[in-house]
């Protein structure tokens, strides 16, 4: 059969089984080192399972592996639905499946062994550094070389979420990754001082902004108003909110050195365009979750869509918390404290992890060339327990960075501190403790949705569908069906 007249469902399949098995990976990593700021021994005194060595493995297993391999997978997947046409490139799609997976498991060899370049987000070496350029330069000729060909004129909103987020990571990872090899493992930034930390910050936040907020809101703009059943909410808005968000996000990174080096008024410029985030920010979760209009009942009975609108609440909120956190007075209480911690894993574990896992038990199945999912009753629970998880990890969280800043910084009649630092880490060891416990909740989820995925995928191969016939005016200009 002309694979020309069918959709490449296998590479979306290959992604949607590597988000799953490196999410499994990614939360256990989690949850260890987790467990190790409760109980300190559990490193076994074995260099590559401290903290410092497993801390960056559990990012970069979370936001490259798990993450990222799901942006793969669903915006492979809508670029072909919403423009009628098969990817680009079979033999480039497949390139960077292989080619992705090649990345991450050379961090997880390189990171554990100690080899880093110190940059929060960015700490693989030169040699892998060059590969995901590579690979992501493979990536934007397959999604964009697919609009290209699309034999719908219209490109629906999603694609321009996946197209955004391409082409601003591929921006700064390169601009952010430039180094100075001294030796195959060895390389130094080629930026110094201040410089440097404003530049890795402008490419850490805009990492949360494009890959953790972007990407996902390309998922939300597709899979919910499939799910749902449901035209989105409102389509202008969703226009309205893309160009607001992308335009906004690229300079709110000042925000991460608040009281350094970095001179005032740059910090100033981060901390306001932070609060102006807010409004396309929830402008974008109103939109998503005003979608199930008329369709508020299938809440009571759809896991998926639990999912998928408890992930916008996660994103409203910690949309909202990241603006107050960037004012300055709240961040002299707020930075280098816990607060951080629970503010990152309420976008991660809510936000991230929720819309990719509900966008993933809607792809699964098709890509299986069943209905749904083995077990609803495990979806169910996951949810549950992912739910449950998150909760008791951002308050434990909350209350200790609270506590923490709290006891920081005050102060005795003399002008002597109140509290040594090890009276803070004591009375935070409560919270590690809870901490772990939503941790090993949302892991063991994971773990169920690894099961079920297996479950509904065994004896089965790639069911490619097949591509709607082309009108006989070619090209339409209608809206292409995506709900």
């Amino acid at each position: 059969m002309d694979s020309s007249l069918n959709y490449n469902y296998k590479i979306v399949r290959q992604f949607a089984v590597a988000t799953v098995v490196w999410g499994v990976i990614g939360m256990l990593a989690g949850v260890w080192i987790a467990a190790q700021l409760a109980w300190p021994a559990l490193n076994f005194d074995i260099p590559w399972l401290t903290y410092g060595r497993l801390r960056p493995l559990h990012t970069n297993a979370v936001i490259f592996a798990f993450g990222i391999c799901g942006l793969f997978a669903t915006s492979y997947y809508v670029v072909q639905r919403t423009c009628q046409v098969r990817l680009f490139s079979d033999r480039l799609a497949a390139f960077t499946f292989w080619g992705w997976q090649a990345v991450l498991v050379s961090a997880a060899i390189t990171l554990p062994l100690g080899f880093t370049r110190g940059k929060e987000y960015a700490e693989l070496e030169w040699p892998i550094a060059i590969l995901i350029a590579i690979v992501w330069v493979a990536y934007a000729v397959v999604f964009f070389g697919t609009i290209v060909k699309r034999r719908v004129q219209h490109i629906y909103v999603a694609n321009w979420f996946f197209g955004g987020y391409i082409l601003a990571v591929a921006i700064l990872h390169i601009v952010n990754g430039m180094s100075m090899p001294v030796t195959l493992f060895k390389s130094y930034s080629m930026y110094a001082g201040v410089q440097d930390a404003m530049i890795q910050w402008w490419y850490g936040h805009n990492a949360v902004g494009f890959i953790l907020t972007a990407g996902y809101l390309g998922m939300v703009y597709y899979f919910i108003p499939k799910q749902a059943e449901r035209p989105v909410y409102s389509y202008r808005l969703s226009i309205v909110h893309f160009w607001a968000l992308i335009f906004t996000y690229m300079w709110a990174g000042p925000h991460h050195l608040h009281y350094t080096a970095l001179p005032d008024w740059t910090q100033s410029i981060g901390m306001v365009f932070s609060l102006i985030l807010l409004a396309p920010s929830w402008g974008g979760m109103i939109n998503g979750i005003m979608t199930l209009s008329g369709a508020w009942h299938k809440l009571r009975s759809d896991p998926l869509l639990k999912f998928m609108i408890v992930s916008l609440s996660f994103y409203g909120m910690a949309t909202f918390e990241g603006p107050m956190m960037s004012i300055k007075t709240i961040n002299s209480l707020s930075h280098y404290t816990d607060w951080g911690i629970a503010h990152v894993h309420g976008g991660a574990l809510g936000w991230v992890g929720f819309i990719t896992m509900g966008s993933l038990y809607y792809l699964i199945p098709r890509l299986a060339g069943k209905k749904q999912m083995a077990s609803m009753a495990l979806v169910e629970t996951h949810f549950w327990l992912g739910t449950i998880g998150i909760v008791l990890y951002i308050a434990a969280m909350w209350i200790a960075g609270v506590m923490q800043g709290l006891m920081w910084r005050a102060v005795n009649p003399d002008g002597t501190l109140t509290y040594t630092f090890v009276e803070g880490v004591k009375a935070t060891y409560p919270y590690y403790v809870i901490r772990f416990g939503g941790g090993l909740m949302y892991l063991t989820g994971m773990c169920l949705m690894a099961y079920n995925t297996w479950l509904t995928m065994r004896g089965t191969q790639s069911v490619d569908a097949r591509i709607p016939a082309l009108p006989s005016h070619g090209r339409t200009h209608a809206v292409p069906e995506h709900a």
